[in-house]
């Protein structure tokens, strides 16, 4: 079944989304349930400092966040099995963090999301915070990733 524009355009609303949401838990330390309450009633679709956010897929956004919260453990070791000899998880800062776990999530619990799409989709996340090379790491990172839980 194609995607249609409006799903694809709420469906990367729930990744960005869902990526700020996991960075705010890990700032914060916010207990999951008034996580995605606070997403749900105050950021998902609002007009915040004169920024309209998009319409998310609410129950997409959901299950990215709840799903990473659940399986941290198993997703911190999928990325951390893949960084450069000498690297941690440690000494990536939170919103990259964020966003590997989100991407690392759909990887291995979303078969029904293609690789690329999950792959595209984070590296464009990615450039929303950083430049050129983290994005290209975050491409690099996934698709090792992907090659592991999606054979």
């Amino acid at each position: 079944m194609a995607t249609t524009p409006k799903r694809s355009r709420s469906r990367s609303a729930a990744r960005l989304a869902a990526v700020q949401a996991l960075y705010q838990q890990e700032m914060e330390s916010t207990p999951l349930a008034r996580l995605l309450h606070e997403f749900h009633h105050h950021r998902l679709g609002a007009t915040i400092d004169g920024v309209e956010y998009a319409d998310a897929e609410v129950e997409f956004f959901d299950d990215v966040v709840a799903g990473v919260d659940a399986r941290r453990e198993e997703l911190d070791s999928l990325i951390s099995a893949r960084l450069a000899e000498g690297w941690s998880l440690a000494r990536l800062d939170k919103p990259m963090k964020a966003i590997l776990r989100a991407g690392a999530y759909e990887l291995a619990a979303r078969a029904d999301v293609p690789v690329g799409s999950v792959i595209s989709e984070y590296v464009d996340v990615a450039k929303a915070f950083y430049d050129a090379r983290e994005s290209g790491f975050v491409n690099g990172l996934l698709d090792a990733i992907a090659k592991e839980v999606r054979r």
